[in-house]
């Protein structure tokens, strides 16, 4: 089941300015910002230049595994990660090969600390903060220390001015449209119950934010 924007844009109600496109300048601006707090800044144009940057950027016998997340799906990652030509151990694909529930449970909490954990997040203020959430907390339980590497992969459309803009992105953005994704996926609403706010990354290199100059994900 499809998981981009365009498939629950007219049932979600969203806040279209929070999801606009940004200046050059804003652009540049959060890049500073960004590289201030420790985090390590990719740009590329497009979606393929995403996933070759990807592709380079994860060395070979690296364990993987990938958040929840539109921007990936947008992107071709998820696809690639179970298809493609690569030489990584696929966290996915061996958890969902996993029969028994509470296995699988098990081995979903041990991907938490992969080699390299891909996810995205719903809001990148301007003054260099990441905001991301989760209903259960699997797609952003990684970031803040459990993973050896993080990439957060997003289109430039979650630069807003603030973190007090981009937490109200959240809210009037993501999370209609996730919640008639989830609505449609699992008969039931989501939820903001595990909520992120990421200021600094203190070990030099670990967190990698890969903007792309598109209009992506939620």
């Amino acid at each position: 089941m499809s998981q981009e924007k365009a498939a629950y844009a007219d049932d979600a109600e969203i806040d279209d300015e929070l999801d606009a496109l940004p200046s050059e300048a804003d652009i540049d601006e959060t890049i500073t910002n960004l590289e201030a707090n420790g985090f390590e800044v990719v740009v590329v144009d497009t979606a393929e230049d995403a996933l070759d940057t990807l592709q380079s950027h994860i060395p070979a016998g690296a364990s993987v595994m990938n958040g929840h997340s539109t921007t990936l799906e947008e992107i071709g990652f998820d696809d690639y990660l179970s298809d493609g030509d690569h030489e990584w151990e696929s966290l996915p694909d061996q958890i969902w090969s996993i029969d028994d529930d509470a296995d699988r449970q098990a081995a979903r909490r041990d991907s938490q600390t992969a080699d390299y954990f891909l996810g995205s997040v719903n809001g990148i203020a301007q003054t260099g903060e990441l905001v991301a959430a989760d209903r259960s907390g699997s797609r952003i339980g990684a970031y803040p220390f459990a993973a050896s590497n993080v990439v957060i992969v997003s289109g430039i459309n979650k630069i807003v001015p603030t973190l007090s803009d981009a937490l109200d992105r959240l809210e009037t953005v993501a999370y209609p449209l996730e919640n008639e994704r989830a609505k449609e996926a699992y008969g039931v609403e989501s939820a903001i119950a595990k909520q992120l706010i990421f200021r600094q990354e203190l070990d030099e290199g670990r967190t990698t934010v890969l903007l792309i100059r598109d209009d992506l994900g939620y």
